[in-house]
C-alpha cells in the first residue's frame, strides 16, 4: 500500500474547488441538451457505445468526477490496521 500512497501525491496537491468546478462544467456540457456524459452513459449501459469518439468523450466528460471521487476519499482519515 506504500506504493499507491506515493505514486497518489499528485492527486493531494490538486485543488479541490476548481477540480469540482471542472467535473461539474464537464458533467453538465453542452448546456441546452442532453449532456454528452448521460448520453455516453446510456450509450455505454445499452451497448451501443462503440465509436472511438463516442468512448473518448466518455472519458473526457467522466475523468473529472473520477479525479474529485479520488481526492475526496484521500481526504478522509484512514484507519491503519
Amino acid at each position: 500500500m506504500p506504493a499507491i500512497k506515493k505514486t497518489m501525491n499528485w492527486l493531494d496537491k490538486l485543488a479541490l474547488f476548481p477540480l469540482i468546478f471542472i467535473a461539474v462544467f464537464m458533467a453538465l456540457a453542452p448546456f441546452g441538451a442532453q449532456s454528452h456524459l448521460l448520453e455516453k452513459l446510456n450509450m455505454l449501459f445499452s451497448g451501443e457505445l462503440q465509436r472511438p469518439i463516442d468512448i473518448f468523450d466518455l472519458f473526457l466528460h467522466g475523468t473529472p468526477i473520477i479525479l474529485v471521487l479520488l481526492k475526496l476519499k484521500r481526504m478522509i482519515p484512514q484507519k491503519e490496521t
